[in-house]
């Protein structure tokens, strides 16, 4: 999951790469950053002055004219360098702020700075629809005059979709208000839910001890190699979201009810039409991919059945699905792993592999398992200090070595577009997930083709394909949740046993009701139904691993030579959408099943490899 979608810091780059330093630390390092963590006075002049300049910059455009003459375009101009500071700067300090209650939920001090952070985003709100006022209003002889000066150039297509998307807002003085009541409405009842996931501890015996696990201590446990283990934790995790299931519910109605009544007064009647604007994708290559993936379902449901019968079970249960086959399980250590990151990034780019080893050896990531940590893993960019942060529980697991592959993939995507402007930087989730989920393929194939005996290469063969499984079902099924969620929310507030209902409704129907049981409460548990910033969070995942993969299948068929091509492609995330961008870098159509299809074709030899390996063999106990 990457939050920031901003550069990272810049590294020389050298021929070859040398070995990790070991032991690495796994905390990070924040106090580079602003010393004095959430006490940190540094952070409070910071924000002072950021408000201060933001006030300064309010106060300008507000007596700035209208835009008539050569001399008033060149002033604008000048003021758009300085809103593209401004904005860097909020970044770095939401950024900061969002890594202290990561770290440690309990944080008071950072959950109130939270508040602070919410209301410097509501004012940088209302800056950039004070441009967007100005920029629609221009004409279109002088609009061209303004993009074609030299401080815009690089930044001509965010401008340009800028303006003709304010053309569908409401006039300027209403979003800005809308954004000032959002810090204490819309923003406050996402963190309302982020107070509920500290407060949730899970009690669990292990080896005959009793544990308290935070949320994302328990969500590991899911996923432990002994089924009786993960099926107990699963009921305890049932019934933890359970028992908070009405604040959820609470806070996931004012959300969508938000959503619902600023679209009712915009006048848009599509649920979808702001996700897709801000994934610079359209409607017809949404539904080309899912449609080609659910052509595509009957292949996953075999492998499903194959692993349930490994199993020694007549259908998987939800706790089942992302299992390891077998009872035991090596456990990688987090020096392993960051090893076998980097020497695998090193087999396809030299670039990559420098960039990961400096994330590790410079306290960039946060990875210990302990108590008090906000669940997930995301990546986050710093862009005043030129730096990246990366955040997950590490556990041991191969999901593990993939969900740091994953985040790093995030921090390359921002490091290989730090020398452009930042408007050009803001590149959308799909193309981010494409990124993270490319550096994951290029571990977990690398890992198969290594592997020392059958066994092994069967467990990581049966883990690239569960990833496919969760791109394919898990997160179709969120998406049909969410989908109607909001169909229902039109009609009123649901209850937490409408919400069940839908979200097991979808699940049947993601996963080909190839189960034997649900998670009916996954919608409680899911922070991404919760993210005020960016609705549906969870197709573009899906487009991002199909396109990576279609990339990767390129890689492989190019050899070295592509990864300066990759790089090429990374740095136009910014400044294209998502169809021409796979026009230029793949020559493709994205709203025909014919790509689809053949990156899919991709994932399902994997199962088929994986079906062969395991056709004569029995149970696993």
């Amino acid at each position: 999951m990457n939050q920031s979608f901003r550069a990272a810091t810049v590294i020389p780059i050298q021929k070859g790469v040398y070995i990790v330093k070991l032991p690495l630390q796994q905390t990070w390092d924040l106090e580079v950053i602003f010393s004095g963590g959430s006490e940190s006075e540094e952070l409070q002049q910071s924000m002072a002055q950021l408000e201060k300049d933001m006030q300064a910059l309010h106060e300008t455009l507000k007596q700035f004219p209208v835009i008539e003459t050569t001399e008033d375009v060149h002033k604008l101009a000048a003021n758009t360098l300085d809103m593209q500071g401004i904005s860097a700067r909020a970044h770095e300090v939401g950024s900061f702020i969002g890594c202290l209650t990561s770290q440690d939920v309990k944080d008071k001090k950072a959950i109130q700075l939270t508040g602070r952070v919410q209301s410097l985003r509501a004012q940088l709100v209302t800056l950039n629809t004070l441009f967007d006022e100005k920029w629609s209003a221009m004409n279109d002889d002088l609009w061209q005059q303004y993009i074609a000066l030299p401080d815009m150039q690089g930044i001509q297509f965010p401008l340009n979709e800028r303006r003709d998307w304010a053309r569908e807002k409401l006039s300027p003085e209403q979003e800005a208000l809308i954004g000032d009541l959002s810090v204490d409405g819309y923003h406050a009842w996402g963190e309302l839910y982020n107070r509920i996931v500290s407060q949730i501890r899970i009690e669990v015996e292990d080896n005959g001890a009793q544990l308290q696990l935070s949320a994302g201590q328990a969500h590991n446990r899911l996923s432990h190699p002994v089924r009786e283990v993960r099926e107990e934790t699963f009921k305890l995790w049932e019934k933890a979201w359970s028992d908070e299931a009405d604040f959820c519910a609470e806070s996931l109605n004012r959300i969508g009810g938000f959503r619902l009544k600023l679209y009712e007064h915009r006048g848009w009647d599509n649920v979808l039409k702001e996700p897709l604007a801000i994934n610079r994708m359209s409607t017809d290559t949404l539904n080309a991919m899912w449609d080609t993936i659910v052509k595509n379902k009957p292949a996953f449901v075999k492998y499903l059945e194959r692993k349930a019968k490994l199993l020694g079970v007549e259908r998987l249960s939800w706790c089942d699905v992302d299992a390891p086959i077998g009872s035991t399980q090596s456990k990688i250590g987090y020096d392993e792993g960051a090893q076998m990151i980097v020497e695998q990034f090193n087999k396809f780019s030299e670039k990559m592999a420098q960039f990961s080893e400096h994330a590790f050896e410079n306290g960039w990531i946060e990875v210990e398992d302990r108590a008090g940590k906000r669940p997930g893993g995301f990546c986050t960019g710093l862009p005043v200090s030129k730096q990246t942060r990366i955040f997950m529980t590490y556990a041991g697991t191969p999901s593990n070595v993939s969900t740091l592959a994953h985040e790093l993939g995030h921090g390359y995507h921002q490091f290989v577009m730090d020398d452009l402007p930042e408007m050009a930087q803001n590149y959308a989730m799909n193309v981010a997930e494409t990124a993270s989920t490319f550096a994951e393929m290029i571990v977990a194939d690398s890992a198969v083709k290594q592997a020392k005996n059958e066994e092994e290469k069967l467990s990581l063969i049966e883990d690239k394909i569960q990833r496919s499984v969760a791109f394919f079902m898990n997160i179709h099924a969120r998406f049909l949740f969410e989908t109607r969620f909001y169909e229902e929310r039109r009609k009123g507030l649901l209850s937490v046993e409408q919400l069940n209902a839908l979200m097991e409704e979808a699940q049947k129907e993601a996963y080909c009701d190839s189960l034997s049981s649900y998670h009916p409460h996954f919608w409680a548990s899911k922070l991404h139904f919760y993210l005020t910033g960016v609705p549906f969070y969870n197709f573009p995942y899906t487009f991002g691993y199909l396109f990576s993969t279609g990339l990767y299948a390129r890689a492989q068929e190019e050899g070295t030579t592509f990864a300066a091509k990759y790089d090429d492609l990374l740095r136009d995330t910014g400044s294209m959408t998502v169809e021409a961008l796979a026009q230029k870098h793949l020559g493709v159509d994205l709203t025909q099943a014919d790509f689809w299809q053949s990156a899919i074709d991709v994932t399902v030899q994997d199962i088929e490899q994986f079906l062969a390996m395991t056709d004569n063999k029995d149970a696993i106990k």
